[in-house]
């Protein structure tokens, strides 16, 4: 049985790899917002993912972030999901990242429950 108030944080640094010139979502050397959204995704993933039924995981439905401060390359970004709501497959989260103590980007997040073969059979 999953319960609300799950939570997951993931961490990463900002780098090459990661900015929005490297992304092509802009053309400064700061964290990427398609970075961001990914990590705030992977968060509210794994904070549910020990407590799924055996042979189910999670995928995304709906997101809507705000990124609302740039982070420069080497700073240390963290994303956070928290499961506010069950509502029988449909899992919904409250997103938040942060550089420090500062919040860059703050959001909502809707995953379903699926079962993992049946999804792949479905594609």
């Amino acid at each position: 049985m999953i319960k609300t108030g799950l939570t997951y944080t993931v961490r990463l640094v900002v780098n090459e790899t990661n900015t929005a010139m490297a992304l092509g979502s802009g053309d400064l050397p700061v964290f990427a917002t398609p970075a961001m959204v990914a990590m705030m995704e992977k968060a509210a993933m794994l904070a549910v993912a020990d407590s799924l039924p055996v042979g189910s995981t999670t995928v995304g439905g709906h997101i809507e972030t705000s990124h609302i401060k740039p982070s420069p390359a080497g700073a240390e970004v963290t994303a956070t999901a928290t499961l506010d709501k069950v509502d029988e497959r449909r899992l919904y989260f409250r997103l938040e990242a942060r550089q420090g103590e500062m919040i860059i980007g703050k959001g909502t997040h809707l995953r379903f429950i699926v079962d993992r073969n049946g999804f792949m059979a479905g594609i």
